[in-house]
């Protein structure tokens, strides 16, 4: 394989988004039930490219020639090595639970792997060990803002089945980087090891809580975010898909409240679904057409500063009730009661 690299352009860019594509396969009582592109650089890019056209965002991914799916617009960096390979398996009777394993992983992310440009908003999205401390120190150091999703931070890998656990970020190299990052994203299993209450006070902490949507910390105060209807099939990616949904926000001019609506929406239609979820063109222009009326600026200006809005729109409330509406038609008409409905998700 080849290294295959999108336009450069100029040298200001609008997102870099950088994490390695994965090959995921997915086990339910022991069967093998598929194989899919995985990744969350594979999720972000699925909502970017949806929410966003064109899609402002450059990716760098590292891959081997075993790679087997087509991403388009991408930076693509081959390897001799094989293509990350994860195994997640689901029991039945646990259908929100899962045991991942990394079985092979592809080479790292180097800093001289990253492109020669600056951008406003760097999406540091690891999975696999992929993105080194070097690796990160220049992705903050190339953005205006970087947003972080702190699983590539703080998973571990066990040498003799590759079962993927959890060290405290305090002991990881990359915690001394928290006072240079914007938003670090951590899943409520993930929360305990990020050390909320301390991490809060270096940089703003975005927890997801699954059917009970995201909590936004800031050193000034906590803010609740709801989730929207879902119907349960594979929740893996939802919160790489909330990423994406909050970093589209963003560049659509919502403040962080609003852009974790269209988060949480994003990773309640993306748990609906095996792998990288494929969304209906026409909820797709809804929600466009939503946030047309919602933006604050254009997308592609400098909405994104190096500091973020953490305050409710006016149309906040009317934002949620839209995207419940919407979330509801697309699980097929369960209930939009946001605190009692036990199938919502966002992530």
């Amino acid at each position: 394989m080849v290294q295959v690299d999108d336009d450069d352009g100029d040298a200001r860019g609008w997102c870099v988004v950088v994490g390695n594509y994965c090959h995921d396969v997915l086990f339910r009582d022991g069967a093998a039930v598929g194989e899919t592109l995985g990744g969350a650089a594979a999720f972000v890019s699925n909502v970017l490219d949806a929410l966003l056209s064109p899609s402002p965002a450059r990716y760098v991914a590292k891959v081997g020639p075993d790679f087997a799916h087509s991403v388009p617009r991408s930076r693509l960096l081959s390897s001799p090595s094989p293509t990350t390979l994860f195994h997640a398996h689901f029991h039945s009777r646990h259908h929100d639970r899962r045991l991942l394993r990394r079985v092979r992983a592809c080479d790292p992310i180097f800093p001289s792997d990253l492109p020669d440009a600056r951008f406003s908003l760097g999406l540091a999205v690891g999975v696999a060990g992929e993105i080194l401390p070097e690796t990160l120190e220049c992705i903050v150091g190339a953005c205006d803002v970087t947003f972080v999703d702190v699983q590539g931070l703080i998973r571990s890998f066990d040498p003799a089945d590759g079962a993927v656990g959890l060290v405290p970020l305090r002991a990881t190299p990359f915690f001394r980087l928290l006072p240079r990052i914007a938003l670090l994203k951590a899943s409520s299993e993930e929360a305990p090891f990020v050390g909320v209450e301390e991490a809060r006070r270096r940089c703003c902490v975005v927890v997801t809580e699954g059917e009970n949507g995201c909590r936004i910390y800031t050193r000034e105060g906590e803010l609740r975010v709801p989730p929207f209807p879902a119907v349960q099939v594979d929740p893996t990616g939802a919160g790489d898909s909330f990423l994406g949904g909050l970093a589209a926000g963003l560049m659509w001019g919502l403040p962080v409240p609003d852009a974790a609506l269209l988060g949480n929406f994003c990773g309640a239609l993306t748990v609906g679904q095996i792998g990288i979820p494929k969304f209906d063109p026409a909820l797709l222009q809804n929600v466009k057409q939503l946030l047309e009326g919602r933006k604050s600026q254009q997308v592609g200006s400098s909405v994104i500063a190096s500091s973020l809005d953490f305050k409710k729109s006016d149309m906040h409330d009317e934002l949620q009730l839209s995207l419940a509406e919407a979330a509801k038609k697309a699980c097929g008409g369960h209930s939009t009661d946001l605190d009692d409905n036990k199938d919502n998700h966002s992530l």
